[in-house]
Parts: C-alpha cells; sequence; structure tokens
C-alpha cells in the first residue's frame, strides 16, 4: 500500500488499483504539476484546484457525487457535505468520499467548511486513514480539523490542504495545526509513505507530507 501526495488535496492512493483525489493541475495555483495516472479519480467538487481530471492518464473512472458504488473494484462511499459553515450558502456542496482498498479505510474530505455531525460520522463509519483540511479560509482550520479528528477517530489523520512553497491561494501553513499535537505521534513521511495494513498504529499517529 503506498500513498503519494501531489500537493494540496491530490493524493494517490495505489494498492493493485489506483486511486486519485482532487486533481489540480499544478500551475494554476503556483506549484508543480501533478504526473497522474489512475484507474479510479475522485472529485469532491468542481472547483479549478480540485477538479482538473484532464491532468490523469489512463483508462480510469471519475465519481463526483454521493452515494454507494463499487468502480473498479473499489468500494466507494460518498457523503454529501458542505464547503462552509453555512449548509453551503457561501461556498456551495462538496462530496465527502470514503473508499477501501485492500481493506484498509480511507476519507477524503475534499473542502470540507465544517466539522460533520454524528449522523455523518455514523454513516461513515470506521476510517483507518483521514485527509482532513486545515489551512482555513476556505475550509476548516487547524482547530476545526482537530475537532473532526476527534469525532471520527482515525487511526491515521493526514492533514492537507494547507500553504506551502509557491502555493497561491492565501491560507495558512500546516504549523497551526501541529501546535500542541505529542511530537511522538507526529510522523514526517516526505513526499510518499508506503505500509502493510497490519503496521497501521493501534494509537493515533499524524502523518505530514512534504512537497
Amino acid at each position: 500500500m503506498r500513498i503519494i501526495w501531489h500537493g494540496h488535496s491530490c493524493f494517490e492512493v495505489r494498492d493493485g488499483a489506483v486511486v486519485i483525489t482532487d486533481p489540480h493541475d499544478g500551475k494554476s495555483i503556483g506549484i508543480k504539476p501533478p504526473i497522474l495516472k489512475a484507474d479510479l479519480v475522485l472529485v469532491s467538487h468542481d472547483h479549478f484546484d480540485h477538479n482538473c481530471t484532464r491532468m490523469v492518464k489512463g483508462d480510469y473512472t471519475t465519481v463526483r457525487d454521493p452515494g454507494d458504488r463499487i468502480e473498479r473494484g473499489v468500494l466507494v462511499k460518498g457523503i454529501s457535505a458542505f464547503h462552509d459553515q453555512e449548509q453551503g450558502a457561501k461556498r456551495g456542496k462538496i462530496v465527502v468520499f470514503k473508499f477501501i482498498l485492500d481493506g484498509v479505510s480511507f476519507c477524503h474530505c475534499g473542502d470540507l467548511g465544517h466539522v460533520l455531525t454524528d449522523e455523518m460520522v455514523e454513516r461513515l463509519g470506521e476510517v483507518d486513514v483521514l485527509f482532513v483540511p486545515v489551512g482555513g479560509v476556505f475550509t476548516l482550520d487547524a482547530e476545526g480539523a482537530k475537532r473532526l479528528i476527534d469525532k471520527v477517530k482515525p487511526r491515521i489523520a493526514v492533514p492537507m490542504h494547507f500553504r506551502i512553497g509557491g502555493l497561491s491561494l492565501s491560507i495558512q501553513g500546516v504549523e497551526p495545526f501541529l501546535k500542541g499535537l505529542p511530537e511522538d505521534r507526529v510522523i514526517r513521511v516526505g513526499n510518499e509513505v508506503e505500509f502493510h495494513r497490519d503496521e497501521l498504529p493501534e494509537k493515533m499517529e499524524y502523518w505530514v507530507f512534504s512537497p
């Protein structure tokens, strides 16, 4: 099982099938263009920094809508949520996607702008790896992300959608999110990490990716 970060909210999760989340073109947001090839592409919402499927090569299937389905052998659950704290009045709706590869459950929150309700968390069920935005302004900020993590209780929490060098979006870096976290639970994994499901931690860890 391998996770590769392509910047912003774009991750590549591969284990037989290759799943890409929220592809961007790089240039439009000031960072390196990703090189992507997939079997399945999950698009949380139709904003330019999350929906650039033209960057993805291969014979892939794209999922944009809520609901439960199996695509390319991958079980996918999409839950409708909001891009803001006002029921979508400011920025519209998004889809939070849960998907399962080789018995490991992943949840990608896209540009989630609010803490999920108890009902949404119950619908999600068990989550091993949670990708959560932390940069604020357009999404959850550091404190909102921590509240969400406390509710979902993943085994691994991965911050995303934060400011990195060159990024043209005015959002916060990852540091406010990391402040106050137990240092021994924060794992800096670089650009990619490889693991087996038997190696998932018993006590929650925070995996921090970097360009």
